[in-house]
């Protein structure tokens, strides 16, 4: 029998229910944007109620991830200590500390978030129009668009870096964690623009179906990175397979990557209903994946 890895003697860490539907809100607010600032980018007026759209959800879901973050503290109203020193109130940046990073990238994500949506307020006509120099295709919208969805992809993946250097077992014995959320919040990002978008008659479909088409490469995508991540914990996959196994099968690789890529790649199969319900399929999965990947370590 191999020995067993000495991850197995450290306590597990009180990461629950809140710290799950931050990983997963957050990856939806990083995924939306950056996907909103690509539509942006490329320039084409079709678009632009679409990335109106995916400004509408990277803001607001952005706050509530910061608001779940904050509640899940043993003490919320010191959250603050993680961006500036208590007694100086100079500002604490730790470049080796994932979490450290982790909190200046939402803040800052959080920032540029709000630009863009007070943006997309003014070009729906519901804010003044000198926000509009916010969006693309001016210099100034560019580059928020650009480091905005930089930043989306950062806030979308940091998280399961996070987990990684955590010294807990399957977190601390795999580094495609990361890169697992990363498409996941991709994924999730896109489904939630999908699923929202058809019910807004107003948006021009061939937006949706690109969208769909993204979805649909980034699931496979995912589907090689969980594979990947299953093979390098070795022989602690059986130990996590055999607790997790059933839930990992049905509600991620089935119901979550699985069913959605066949509905995306035969859309006559529900007709009209295919690209709305491979999307909610995709983001029941992406959230059972944050599941199992916290409270898959939590009970070791």
């Amino acid at each position: 029998m191999s020995p067993m890895p000495s991850v197995l003697f450290t306590a597990p860490g009180d990461w629950h229910w809140l710290v799950i539907f931050y990983f997963f809100v957050g990856g939806i607010a990083g995924g939306a944007y950056f996907l909103a600032a690509l539509l942006d980018l490329r320039g084409y007026a079709v678009d632009r109620p679409l990335a109106r759209l995916g400004y509408y959800v990277a803001f607001p879901a952005t706050v509530v991830s910061g608001i779940l973050l904050i509640v899940d503290l043993q003490r919320p109203l010191r959250f603050w200590h993680m961006l500036l020193q208590s007694e100086t109130l100079q500002p604490m940046f730790k470049y080796w500390s994932p979490m450290s990073v982790g909190s200046w990238a939402l803040l800052a994500f959080g920032a540029i978030a709000f630009l863009s949506f007070l943006a997309a307020l003014a070009d729906g006509g519901r804010a003044p129009r000198g926000f509009g120099i916010l969006r693309p295709p001016g210099i100034v919208g560019g580059l928020l668009a650009v480091i905005g969805a930089l930043l989306g992809l950062f806030v979308a993946g940091y998280t399961g870096v996070l987990l990684s250097v955590t010294n807990r077992p399957i977190w601390a014995n795999t580094n495609f964690i990361g890169l697992l959320f990363l498409l996941s919040g991709a994924s999730t990002g896109a489904a939630t623009l999908v699923l929202l978008g058809q019910a807004r008659t107003r948006l021009a479909q061939p937006g949706l179906h690109a969208l769909e088409r993204f979805d649909r490469w980034v699931l496979v995508l995912e589907l090689l990175a969980l594979v990947a991540l299953t093979i390098s914990l070795g022989s602690l996959a059986r130990l996590w397979l055999n607790m997790w196994g059933v839930l990992l099968v049905v509600g991620v690789l089935l119901v979550g990557i699985l069913i959605p890529l066949a509905l995306y790649w035969r859309p006559r199969t529900l007709g009209g209903l295919s690209g709305p319900a491979a999307a909610l399929l995709v983001l029941v999965g992406g959230f059972v994946l944050r599941v199992v990947i916290v409270f898959s370590s939590e009970t070791v």
